[in-house]
């Protein structure tokens, strides 16, 4: 497998001794989120201002993953696709056209996002469901307008917190937005509430960018690292060599004082999941 993990995990570090730790793990790719103490840019379901990151800063970024030995697949945005007030609205998708351009001079194929939610009020509620479903798929509709003007995908990752919380429900969703420049980030944690292991390869496998590693109890709000919750990792690990055999899986939640035992962690899985196979 191409086991990475996001910079996020290593939180503190500069993208130097973010690399290196990667590296000396057993790491082969990461998710690029700007939150290392040198490249303080990433803001969750928000924007920052990214006037002081220069096309020469952000190539140099990336060239300390890969002289590393750390490929970079995904460049990670996570902004709010569903604000409702449409000039914050497009300034958070003028904010994910940047990371497009920054991220197409890098050859950078993958920016992943969540449909963003609204403070306080995140989750499914049934008097602003359908007007928030529209507008995360106008969102979409005009980022995949600006992938294909660089030639880079859009990555949704689905949760049941939020509008898209099931694998059925991210299927649908892309036959309505109809464009091969949506994608999906498959997050199993995310999803496992609603949907089964077989449920997320079934409708959700063939437009999968890459995977998130974590886990979740089903009923808990929050996830865990994997391992510490209820997804069956080996009987969805022998899925994953089924039907999305050699793409990225990255893990998220770990840091940087247990990342090894995670690591080690999902080997141990695989080992049993090819077995199954």
């Amino acid at each position: 497998m191409d086991i990475g993990i996001t910079t996020r995990s290593f939180s503190g570090m500069t993208n130097a001794e973010a690399a290196a730790a990667m590296h000396g793990i057993g790491f082969t790719c990461t998710e690029l989120c700007l939150s290392q103490s040198d490249s303080q840019f990433w803001v969750y379901n928000g924007r920052s201002d990214l006037s002081g990151l220069s096309d020469e800063r952000f190539a140099e970024i990336v060239a300390t993953y890969r002289q590393t030995g750390i490929e970079v697949p995904a460049f990670g945005v996570f902004t709010n696709l569903i604000e409702p007030d449409e000039a914050e609205r497009q300034a958070n998708l003028d904010y994910y056209r940047r990371h497009m351009e920054l991220a197409a001079k890098n050859g950078i194929k993958i920016l992943p996002t969540e449909c963003g939610f609204i403070p306080h009020q995140r989750g499914v509620n049934s008097d602003c469901y359908e007007s928030r479903f529209d507008l995360l798929k106008d969102s979409l509709k005009k980022l995949c307008e600006y992938a294909d003007e660089y030639d880079v995908y859009v990555a949704l990752e689905c949760c049941v917190l939020d509008v898209v919380p099931s694998a059925k429900r991210a299927a649908d969703l892309h036959e309505q937005i109809g464009s091969e420049r949506l994608k999906f980030l498959l997050d199993p944690a995310n999803l496992i509430a609603n949907s089964s292991e077989e449920d997320m390869f079934y409708y959700m496998s063939e437009n999968v960018a890459y995977f998130h590693g974590k886990d979740r109890k089903v009923n808990d709000t929050f996830g865990r690292c994997v391992g510490d919750g209820d997804i069956s990792w080996t009987h969805f690990l022998s899925l994953y060599h089924q039907h999305n055999e050699g793409t990225p899986f990255i893990l998220e939640y770990a840091k940087a004082d247990n990342a090894k035992e995670i690591y080690d962690r999902v080997q141990a899985f695989d080992e049993v999941a090819k077995k199954l196979l």
